[in-house]
């Protein structure tokens, strides 16, 4: 029924009259059921906060140990080469006092089948926080390769700090896999007796090497070699040819994911003249390096850690270590090109503390522990590995032995040519390697260059394909 009183005014009623009954509450709220309800709404809502605030700790929490690993204390397990213990644990140690939570594991690996080894570990999911790879693997080892974090180190940082060769070998795709503590490469190690005696200065290209050798070698009246002049042309016994083919051809601007074409036919023909035409080096002769600590040869190509088994094998010896040669310069402000070799520390991407992980490589590869490290490696040996850093290279610019290795490293190159990285016989270096041996080995016994080069070229292309890389 409508309500025709919609509108009006209503009449109060006298004071102390009874409320009407419409108007009658059903419930009556006293003020004391009102103020329980306040109370247990605010104690609702303290409650509420209290859980919020437990469970963002909570997320806090995972977070810091999902980055730093689970548990109160992180342990790193760190696979390496060449250093024993005694060399690593001092930095280790000194790491640990200023990170109580993580605790190390260095573990010194044999070189024979490491590589085999530390692929098979991996694919088991048993791998190391931290491996040593040299710098010729990374495609062998991409997949397993965590990228470093810009929060460690920057790209920019990264290639202001280390020499180039770094950031063109250890890139893959927009991020690097990798931080180098060391650094080496070819250099040319000269009889400073045959020199002084002959009157010879070093060459400084490969014209005058090549004139130089003729000249410092000698021969019995049989035609034997009793003084070689330089160890080159042949694979049975120049030790390092892989790498000296390698110089030769990026100097002669070959690109070597093609090796084909005058200037790679040049680069190797250039290679095997040495002992197919000049004579100064052959198949009869030891190997390049013992022959050299021997007395018996002129000139050799090898990295700056030959000096140690040169000087144990002939502690009298006198040399010196000078620039590999280069071709002549088409321009004045044309750069040396030299090829580096040397050894980065990894972090395996399925590690559970890789944030600690590259931590730890930070500190080892800073400038004061760098230089800590080169000083423990020189306590057992002549010296410690050449830093990779570029603003450590005044340190060692005037050594007599790594002197002439740092001065040409800024504009060093590299790619997969490379001895005695113990790659296994399914490696990218063994692999590629067995195509330009046989390269040489074809040219040496009369197939022209070009012919020789054609299954070498087929090779590579089958290799890097194999490998998921298109070179460098």
């Amino acid at each position: 029924m409508p309500d025709n009183n919609l509108g009006q005014i209503p009449v109060t009623p006298p004071i102390g009259s009874p409320p009407p009954p419409s108007a009658q509450p059903t419930t009556t709220v006293t003020p004391s059921s009102q103020g329980s309800g306040g109370n247990f709404l605010k104690i609702l809502l303290i409650i509420v906060g209290i859980l919020l605030l437990v469970f963002g700790i909570f997320i806090g929490v995972r977070a810091l140990l999902s980055r730093f690993g689970t548990g109160g204390e992180v342990k790193l397990t760190w696979w390496g080469l060449w250093e024993d213990s005694g060399v690593i644990s001092p930095l280790i140690a000194e790491y640990e006092v200023g990170h109580p939570r993580v605790k190390i594991n260095y573990v010194m690996q044999s070189h024979q089948d490491y590589r085999e080894r530390l692929t098979n570990s991996l694919a088991k999911g048993e791998g190391p926080d931290i491996f040593r790879f040299h710098n010729s693997w990374v495609p062998m080892f991409r997949k397993e390769l965590d990228f470093l974090p810009s929060s460690v180190m920057s790209a920019s940082e990264f290639s202001q700090t280390f020499y180039p060769t770094a950031t063109s070998d250890l890139t893959v795709g927009a991020g690097l896999v990798g931080i180098p503590l060391e650094y080496d490469g070819l250099v040319l190690y000269i009889n400073q007796d045959i020199f002084d005696q002959n009157a010879k200065t070093p060459p400084t290209t490969w014209d005058d090497l090549r004139q130089t050798a003729i000249s410092l070698t000698k021969k019995d009246e049989q035609g034997t070699i009793t003084q070689a002049g330089v160890a080159l042309g042949r694979v049975e016994n120049v030790d390092h040819w892989q790498e000296i083919l390698g110089l030769m051809m990026l100097q002669n601007g070959v690109n070597l994911e093609k090796p084909t074409g005058k200037l790679a036919e040049d680069a190797l023909t250039f290679f095997t003249v040495f002992s197919s035409v000049d004579g100064v080096w052959d198949a009869t002769l030891p190997f390049s390096t013992q022959a050299f600590a021997a007395g018996k040869l002129a000139m050799y190509f090898g990295p700056s850690w030959r000096t140690f088994e040169i000087k144990t094998q002939n502690p009298n010896l006198k040399f010196k270590v000078v620039p590999v040669p280069q071709l002549p310069k088409t321009t004045p402000n044309e750069p040396d090109i030299s090829y580096a070799s040397y050894w980065v520390e990894g972090i395996w991407s399925r590690s559970k503390n890789k944030a600690a992980a590259w931590e730890f490589l930070k500190f080892l590869s800073s400038k004061e522990t760098l230089e800590k490290l080169y000083q423990n490696e020189a306590k057992v040996r002549q010296f410690g590995e050449p830093y990779p850093r570029v603003d450590m290279a005044s340190l060692l610019s005037t050594d007599p032995i790594l002197g002439a290795l740092i001065t040409q490293a800024p504009s060093a190159e590299s790619w997969y040519l490379h001895s005695r990285t113990f790659d296994g016989p399914t490696g990218i270096n063994s692999l590629i390697g067995k195509y330009f041996e046989d390269a040489i080995t074809a040219v040496n016994t009369g197939t022209v260059a070009a012919k020789a080069l054609e299954p070498a070229a087929s090779g590579v292309e089958q290799v890097l394909s194999q490998y998921g890389t298109s070179g460098k």
